[in-house]
């Protein structure tokens, strides 16, 4: 997702609407903005005063983030030759925790480890 536009920008449009420089579809098209994103702009400053853009959502939380490398890495010291499947179940077993064998490869490749992948090779 793109970072918010400037509150430089967003100052400069609303005192173009302020100052019935033209329709809100003129401006958008002027600044180089979407008409919905100057009807939010103005319902926000009507709203709440201002045109500072809302803070971040946060976003989805890691499963398998910093805390919890130690306990993979500890998994795959005892047993390196371990599927990503078999440590996917002693990491749920151990943590409470349940990942895909592809978010425990990631973090595996992020501890600079390696396991096997595949056991139908033969």
């Amino acid at each position: 997702m793109p970072a918010p536009l400037s509150v430089d920008l967003r100052q400069r449009i609303l005192a173009a609407c302020q100052a019935h420089e033209g329709s809100q579809r003129q401006l958008a098209e002027r600044f180089k903005v979407s008409l919905s994103f100057i009807r939010d702009l103005m319902r926000r400053y009507r709203d709440t005063g201002t045109v500072t853009p809302k803070p971040h959502g946060g976003g989805a939380i890691a499963k398998l983030g910093v805390f919890q490398l130690p306990i993979v890495k500890a998994l795959v010291q005892a047993q390196p030759d371990a599927l990503l499947a078999e440590l996917c179940e002693r990491f749920a077993h151990k943590s409470g925790v349940t990942v895909s064998v592809s978010r425990m490869q990631r973090a595996i490749q992020r501890l600079q480890l390696s396991v096997p992948k595949n056991i139908d090779c033969v």
